[in-house]
């Protein structure tokens, strides 16, 4: 159940957005609504997403955050987030990322997961979506946390629409079946220096458990995943903080590079 009024929820999302859209640091919700759900954290996520398609942008896509169980540990929770990717989130490979635009941008290597059937929790398990899936391809995340100094829980962190941002798809794209999606090697080069590797196991034991998650989270709400939706399963590496002027270039074992540049 919900603590916030319906008021409530919407000015929030409002002020999480405007922070969002004008890059401005805010505290962490939870310190003024300390009695806030999780219901009411996912209520004003969908708000902000609503506003959005209000104003004519499109929803491109889902991403999960905090899924790996270290992460999840760290913060003290049982199961990860999820938030949405809009239109302008996305951009092409090789292509630029307006620094000015975001507040403290970190990047993260990640997985794509395309689908090809509908996916509807609750009970959806590894097997259902690598059935559902039509294609993987690598992405990368830009995570840009609204709250000061990137602190914050779990409730406000969903709120806020789990840190999206940026995102960079590119690389090929494989069927699942021709993949070893566990042990799929990941490095990540800032300006042409290693700075992290990972594998596809840093993600819940194994990338499409992400996806399962998903469609059992959203399954809570009466929302499934349809055919065709791009999803991105959360962070294989950990999230390397960039400044103006940085290169990124991610390598994906058998499945090519995704690349962009801050500026």
């Amino acid at each position: 159940m919900g603590n916030l009024s319906k008021q409530q929820i919407e000015e929030l999302a409002k002020h999480l957005e405007d922070a969002e859209l004008q890059a401005y640091e805010v505290t962490k919700i939870t310190d003024d609504f300390p009695d806030m759900t999780y219901k009411d954290a996912f209520d004003i996520q969908w708000e902000i997403r609503r506003s959005k398609e209000a104003r004519g942008h499109k929803i491109v896509g889902m991403k999960m955050g905090l899924t790996s169980w270290a992460k999840m540990a760290q913060m003290g929770v049982e199961k990860p987030c999820y938030g949405f990717l809009a239109d302008y989130f996305s951009i092409p490979d090789g292509g630029q990322i307006k620094l000015d635009e975001l507040i403290h941008p970190k990047v993260e290597a990640e997985l794509a997961f395309v689908t090809k059937a509908p996916l509807v929790g609750p009970g959806v398990h590894i097997g259902d979506v690598l059935r559902a899936t039509d294609f993987v391809m690598p992405a990368v995340e830009i995570i840009d946390s609204r709250y000061k100094d990137f602190k914050f829980d779990l409730k406000s962190v969903i709120a806020d629409n789990s840190s999206s941002s940026r995102f960079v798809a590119g690389g090929t794209m494989a069927r699942p079946e021709d993949l070893d999606l566990k042990n799929l090697g990941v490095v990540m080069e800032i300006n042409g220096e290693v700075v992290q590797l990972g594998a596809g196991a840093a993600v819940l034991g194994h990338p499409a458990s992400s996806v399962a998650m998903l469609a059992n989270m959203l399954a809570e709400r009466g929302e499934h995943i349809p055919a065709g939706t791009f999803i991105m399963i959360g962070a294989i590496t950990a999230a390397v903080h960039v400044n103006k002027g940085d290169s990124f270039c991610v390598r994906y074992q058998g499945l090519g590079t995704v690349s962009g540049k801050f500026v």
